[in-house]
């Protein structure tokens, strides 16, 4: 029995202590999204506007979504499958296993997909390394002639191999371990690189695109949609993969605290791409609204003007790389560990077949752009929110927010307060079924 009351069976793996926690949190939450998505958003809805909303939303509804799930997580000891399949069981309710599966079965499906973007990043980082873009005349040409093709099944396997062997070797030794040396040097990449881009010729353009704020699209509901799903989907709440880190933690760990920080060092990495990308593309006369095609196409081509800018871009991609692969690490431990869980499997065993099961899965979306992103834009528009939504009345509804917020509480050096509980059954909940119909109708807002 541990602390909760719960069976464990087996001495259950643990983060060595909040800052590996919280590292390993900040790593599952600076993705992709946070390199070209946040600086788009940005510039497109208001400027230093933007903040505003983003703010207000990032540290309230996504540091709550944060609490909630590392709480469910280290209540019961478990990840979402395992947790959710315990509360219903205790309430006598059916459908506990199937309604736990979609919150894990979400995940894996995102990490079906983003790993082939990771190869993507794996192949640009060693081109920029052996300047290879250097006698590239078209970018585009360059990005279509292997994304989407057979070519890029070889960096595929490499990125998820490179994700396998962090996680198999457990919490403390492989995920703690790994975001305790690639997040911090993600942070100084990210400082150099911002001080070049800063120093370019016509960079000052880029700082007012991004920083002098036009209020008026604070009147428009479409900012606060855009940054209501910038802030969900930016800490990485799925209902799996931050519940999955939360059964890691020690009983006396501030939970509170750690939802925040991790809030904050997400957000910090986003404004630090923002104005390492935007004003560069600025200064070189690109299109800083390119979206998607920023990272592989306009970032390529700034560091082709840039003189040393080989070095640079090197620089930039192995950033990329930190953070893309440690998204991927939560992305596979989360279903490995429901696989771990429901079939009672070792690490290895789980690791490695969910791996395997999700490279397979992905050949044919990394041999097709059509197929890849129809089935992007299905997980995340849809099956994501839809895992958050069953996390959190599983866990506020189902299991209670006397208990919940009793569950939140312990180890917290400022504890919260009775109002944390209508706020969390109503107005949470409530925006993460709004998150889920928002992006159904207009095409996804994460």
């Amino acid at each position: 029995m541990d602390q909760f009351g719960n069976d464990t069976g087996e001495e259950r793996e643990k983060f060595s202590g909040k800052l590996g926690f919280v590292l390993a949190c900040v790593g599952s939450a600076i993705g992709l999204g946070n390199i070209w998505m946040f600086s788009w958003r940005l510039g497109q809805y208001g400027g230093g506007a933007f903040l505003v909303p983003y703010a207000i939303f990032v540290f309230t509804l996504g540091a709550t979504g944060l609490m909630s799930e590392f709480s469910l997580g280290r209540v019961m000891q478990m990840g979402s499958l395992g947790g959710i399949k315990r509360i219903f069981k205790e309430k006598n309710l059916p459908l506990g296993t199937v309604l736990g599966s979609v919150p894990s079965l979400s995940v894996f499906g995102i990490l079906v997909f983003y790993v082939i973007v990771v190869g993507w990043v794996l192949r640009y980082f060693f081109a920029s390394l052996g300047n290879s873009f250097a006698g590239v005349e078209s970018m585009p040409a360059y990005f279509a002639g292997f994304a989407g093709t057979w070519q890029s099944v070889p960096w595929h396997f490499l990125a998820m191999a490179v994700t396998v062997g962090i996680v198999i070797l457990g919490v403390a030794k492989g995920i703690e371990k790994i975001n305790k040396i690639i997040m911090p040097a993600l942070f100084i990449i990210f400082i150099v690189l911002l001080v070049r881009s800063l120093t370019l010729t016509g960079a000052m353009e880029g700082i007012k695109y991004l920083l002098v704020p036009d209020w008026s699209h604070l009147a428009k509901p479409v900012t606060w949609i855009m940054a209501l799903g910038q802030a969900f989907f930016t800490v990485s709440l799925n209902g799996a993969g931050m519940v999955v880190y939360g059964s890691y933690m020690k009983p006396d760990m501030d939970i509170p605290s750690s939802a925040m920080h991790t809030a904050l060092f997400d957000t910090l990495a986003a404004l630090l791409a923002a104005f390492i990308i935007i004003p560069a593309a600025f200064a070189f006369g690109l299109d800083p609204a390119a979206g998607p095609e920023l990272l592989f196409i306009t970032i390529p081509k700034i560091f082709n003007q840039m003189p040393g800018g080989y070095i640079f871009g090197a620089m930039f991609f192995a950033s990329i790389i930190f953070a893309a692969v440690s998204s991927a690490i939560n992305m596979l431990e989360a279903p490995s560990e429901a696989l771990m869980v429901q079939f009672k499997l070792n690490r290895a065993k789980g690791v490695l077949i969910t791996g395997c099961l999700a490279f397979v899965l992905g050949i044919p979306l990394a041999t097709s752009m059509a197929r890849f992103g129809a089935f992007a834009d299905f997980i995340t528009i849809y099956f994501a929110p839809l895992g958050a939504i069953i996390a959190t009345v599983s866990y506020f509804w189902i299991y209670g927010t006397d208990r919940a917020l009793n569950d939140i509480n312990v180890g917290a050096k400022a504890p919260l307060g009775n109002w944390f509980k209508p706020f969390v059954k109503y107005v949470f909940t409530g925006v993460c079924v709004a998150v889920l119909l928002l992006g159904a109708f207009l095409g996804g807002i994460g």
